[in-house]
C-alpha cells in the first residue's frame, strides 16, 4: 500500500471541476493506498479536517491575484507534511503556479511526482512568460503526466515534448451524485412549475470568461420557442451578465446550487447549454454529468479541447462552430421542435458517458500507474 500526497488548488466542499476530479481520484484510490491532501483554504485560516476518512490540510490564504490564491505559510506546511507523511507519490493537479515554485525548491528525489494536467494557462500571457520556464522544469522532473484527453494532450504546447511519459486518464463523473429517488417526480414537477412548465434550457458553471455565458445570452434572442434559460452558478462576471440579460424575462439566474438541486435540475431540464469557448475548458465535467442524466447538450467546437470528445456530435448532443451564436440558436430551435430527435440524443447521451466516463472504465490507467 503506497502513500500518496494529493495537491489540489482547493478541495471538497469547495466546488469546482478540478476539485471534483481530485475528490473522485482520492475516493477511487482509498481502498488501495494511504492518502493525504493539501490545498488552499478559501479564507485566512489554516486548518485540518477529515473528508471521507482522508486527512485534508487547508492552508490559509489572504486573497487572490490573477486567479491564483495567495497563501500564508504554505511552503512551510508543505515541507513539514512531506517530511512527516513521507509519501511515495505526489499527485499534483495543475495549473498551480505557486505550488510549482515551492516544489522546485524541495528535494523530491525519493518521491515519484505525477502531474495531473487539467489545462494550459491560456490567459495572462505576460505573467505566463515569466512562469513558463519553471513549469517546464517541473514537467521535466515529473515521472508521469496525466492528461484528460488525447486531443488536449496533442494540442498542448507545454506538453508536446513530454508525450513519452504521458498517459490519458479521462475525467469522470460520480454517478452516486445522481440516484433516482422515490419523490423525484414531485420535485421535478415543482421545478417545472416555477417556470410555467416551459422547457428548461439549463446552464451550470462558474461565471468566468471562458465559459462563454455571454454567447448564451445573445443566442436567447434568436430562439423562437416558448422556453426559459436557467443559469446556475456565480462568479466575477455575474453582475455584468445579469445586466446583459436584462432585455429578457426568459433568462433566470438562480445562483449557486447544491448537489441535490443540481441533480433535480438536470432531470427537470430539456437541454443542457455548454457555451464554453476556449481550451481553458479542457474537458467539461458538468457537461458529462448532464449527459449522464440523459440531458442532450449543445456546445461549441473548441479546437484542441476534450469538450468535443465528451459531447459527441449528433449522438449525445450537437456541436457547432465556435463563437457562432446563430448556429448555437439554430440547434436549440431544432431540438425544441424535434422532440423525437431530442429523445434519441437523450438515450445516447447516458450510454455514451456510462461507456467512457465512469470510474470503472476510465480509471484503468490510473490504477496501472500506481501499481508500477
Amino acid at each position: 500500500m503506497a502513500k500518496i500526497l494529493h495537491i489540489s488548488k482547493y478541495y471538497y466542499p469547495y466546488y469546482g471541476g478540478i476539485e471534483d476530479v481530485a475528490q473522485t481520484i482520492v475516493r477511487e484510490l482509498k481502498p488501495f493506498h494511504t492518502q493525504k491532501i493539501i490545498c488552499f483554504n478559501d479564507r485566512n485560516i489554516t486548518e485540518t479536517d477529515i473528508v471521507e476518512d482522508v486527512e485534508v490540510h487547508r492552508i490559509a490564504t489572504v486573497g487572490t491575484l490573477f486567479s491564483q490564491p495567495i497563501p500564508k505559510g504554505y511552503h512551510t506546511a508543505l515541507k513539514k507534511l512531506i517530511k512527516e507523511f513521507n509519501p511515495d507519490y505526489i499527485h499534483l493537479h495543475m495549473p498551480n503556479p505557486v505550488v510549482t515554485l515551492f516544489l522546485l525548491n524541495m528535494d523530491l528525489s525519493e518521491i515519484k511526482l505525477y502531474i495531473h494536467w487539467h489545462a494550459d494557462i491560456s490567459g495572462q500571457k505576460f505573467l505566463y512568460s515569466l512562469y513558463r520556464d519553471y513549469e517546464k522544469k517541473l514537467l521535466l522532473r515529473a515521472d508521469k503526466i496525466i492528461a484528460t484527453s488525447q486531443i488536449y494532450l496533442e494540442h498542448s504546447e507545454p506538453l508536446r515534448n513530454f508525450l513519452y511519459k504521458s498517459v490519458i486518464v479521462p475525467n469522470t463523473i460520480n454517478e452516486q451524485k445522481f440516484p433516482d429517488k422515490a419523490d423525484d417526480a414531485d420535485k421535478i414537477e415543482q421545478i417545472r412549475k416555477l417556470y410555467g412548465n416551459k422547457k428548461i434550457l439549463f446552464f451550470v458553471g462558474r461565471h468566468v470568461p471562458y465559459k462563454g455565458i455571454e454567447y448564451l445570452i445573445e443566442c436567447e434572442k434568436l430562439v423562437d420557442d416558448d422556453c426559459v434559460f436557467v443559469v446556475a452558478g456565480k462568479g466575477p462576471l455575474t453582475k455584468r451578465l445579469k445586466t446583459q440579460a436584462a432585455h429578457s424575462d426568459r433568462i433566470k439566474f438562480i445562483g449557486k446550487i447544491s448537489d441535490e438541486e443540481l441533480r433535480l435540475y438536470l432531470k427537470a431540464s430539456y437541454l443542457f447549454l455548454f457555451p464554453s469557448i476556449n481550451r481553458s475548458e479542457a474537458f467539461g465535467v458538468a457537461l458529462a454529468e448532464a449527459l449522464y442524466c440523459g440531458l442532450p447538450a449543445v456546445s461549441f467546437d473548441i479546437e484542441g479541447s476534450g469538450v468535443t470528445w465528451v459531447n459527441k456530435n449528433n449522438y449525445s448532443g450537437v456541436v457547432v462552430k465556435n463563437f457562432d451564436k446563430q448556429a448555437f440558436a439554430r440547434s436549440i430551435n431544432e431540438l425544441l421542435k424535434k422532440e423525437d430527435l431530442r429523445a434519441e440524443l437523450s438515450r445516447n447521451a447516458k450510454s455514451w458517458v456510462s461507456e467512457n466516463f465512469l470510474t470503472d472504465k476510465a480509471f484503468v490507467a490510473l490504477h496501472e500507474i500506481y501499481r508500477e
